[in-house]
């Protein structure tokens, strides 16, 4: 199986910066059969929202939610073992844990639900505070 396992969190000042990674492991059969890492939030009385996906194709392609894009950056080295989320000019809602998630098919939009996903990580708390 696969094993996602997220660090990184932390508490930071509005305006600040954070880098979550996302460590992935497992049988190779099962790694090498992902294609779509994501990351999700779900902050305090809010439902759990994807913010941002990256494929493993040939394009990498990537998708943000309209509420971080130009701030949060998704990336994967390339052997496609860790994902990463970089948070810059944080908000007092960007406040929320944070978790990872792989699948075997592509995401083409970050419009997706819990079930769309096989495997999740347990998640890291981000908070920030004005």
């Amino acid at each position: 199986q696969v094993r996602l396992v997220e660090s990184g969190g932390g508490s930071v000042e509005v305006g600040g910066s954070l880098r979550l990674s996302c460590d992935v492991s497992g049988s190779l059969s099962y790694l090498e059969s992902l294609e779509c890492m994501a990351w999700f939030r779900q902050g305090p009385g809010k439902e759990l929202e994807a913010v941002a996906v990256i494929n493993s194709d040939s394009r990498r392609s990537i998708h943000y939610a309209d509420s971080v894009k130009g701030r949060f950056t998704i990336s994967q080295d390339s052997a496609n073992r860790t994902a990463y989320l970089e948070m810059s000019s944080l908000k007092p809602e960007d406040t929320a844990l944070y978790y990872c998630a792989a699948r075997g098919w592509s995401c083409v939009s970050v419009v997706l639900l819990r079930t769309d996903f096989r495997y999740w990580g347990q998640g890291t708390q981000v908070t920030v505070s004005s």
